[in-house]
């Protein structure tokens, strides 16, 4: 399934002026660029996809009310977006999602639902909540117009980058939606950059469907990287993308996440959350050999007291 030049450009000019355009940076001692997505409002990338899904709905699709699953960030999106048009969204959470995420949906006129179990628990009993109450079912990642959100990211990057010298992109990858975006931009756009998917060892579901085609063997656990977390919905349009576009696709433990997220802070003073450290995970244990790569760091929701933690374990590190 192909999304359309059209399409993507409808995105940017629907959600101009909503969100931020990200700075982007060049850090001569590692040679890479970094994309600071963690500065967009609701501190997350996600916004693009969910703001373009619920601007393009109907009026009566709005009025219906939005429902959506969540790891935080989607939430977050969705709950701004709702906000904007007036609609009411109802969220549904795995119960360990960080807790700051989860007041901040709130915060934004929200209701959350707190679901016992992993996030695909979550993704099913939303849907199935959306399904008897005849709501808006608005998916963070399978969705056409939540992918052509996202893509967005993908034009920034090359008006910003000009001429495009990156050799690659390093992009966090949970459902897939933001790489499947970013590698449509590149490839309507005419931009021969490797495009390379970084995911959590600790729940590798999106690692096993591009190298094996399934993710039957996946078991997961705990990760720092919890916006990663979770498996993918059958049939999503994004597994089709992510298996012809990407060029390759590694994983990353969680010391290695763990001290990315410390580096970032010791280095450049700034406070990303695990999901969006994993670039910098590959990056600083040499996992890709490509010179010049942008980083994508696509947020900063994370607890203030764990981000502490994390920065005195590794402190010594650096």
């Amino acid at each position: 399934m192909m999304i359309s030049s059209e399409s993507i450009q409808a995105a940017a000019t629907r959600i101009k002026g909503k969100i931020i355009e990200t700075p982007i940076s060049f850090d001569p001692v590692l040679n890479v660029y970094i994309k600071w997505e963690n500065q967009q409002k609701t501190g997350a990338f996600k916004i693009r996809g969910a703001l373009n899904k619920i601007l393009a709905l109907e009026p009566w699709e709005q009025e219906r009310g939005l429902v959506a699953v969540s790891a935080g960030n989607h939430g977050l999106g969705v709950a701004y977006a709702a906000k904007l048009v007036g609609a009411k969204a109802t969220v549904f959470i795995p119960e360990k999602t960080a807790k700051n995420k989860e007041e901040a949906i709130i915060n934004y006129g929200a209701t959350v639902h707190k679901i016992a179990g992993d996030y695909r628990q979550a993704e099913i009993e939303a849907q199935n909540y959306a399904v008897k109450r005849g709501a808006t079912w608005v998916s963070p990642y399978n969705d056409a117009q939540v992918i052509a959100g996202q893509a967005t990211l993908g034009l920034e990057l090359i008006d910003q980058l000009n001429p495009f010298d990156a050799e690659a992109c390093l992009v966090p990858v949970s459902g897939g939606a933001l790489i499947s975006g970013i590698g449509l931009a590149f490839k309507l756009n005419s931009i021969k950059t490797r495009i390379i998917g970084i995911q959590s060892k600790n729940s590798a579901y999106f690692h096993s469907l591009y190298h094996y085609g399934t993710m039957k063997n996946i078991v997961e656990s705990k990760s720092v990287a919890d916006g990663l977390t979770g498996g993918v919905e059958k049939n999503s349009l994004t597994i089709p993308l992510v298996r012809s576009m990407l060029d390759d696709f590694i994983l990353v433990d969680e010391d290695e996440i763990e001290q990315a997220v410390a580096y970032v802070w010791y280095h450049y003073q700034v406070i990303i959350e695990g999901s969006a450290a994993v670039p910098f995970a590959a990056v600083l244990k040499n996992k890709i050999s490509v010179k010049k790569p942008v980083l994508i760091i696509t947020g900063c929701n994370i607890q203030v007291d764990y981000h502490k933690q994390i920065c005195e374990r590794w402190k010594d590190s650096f």
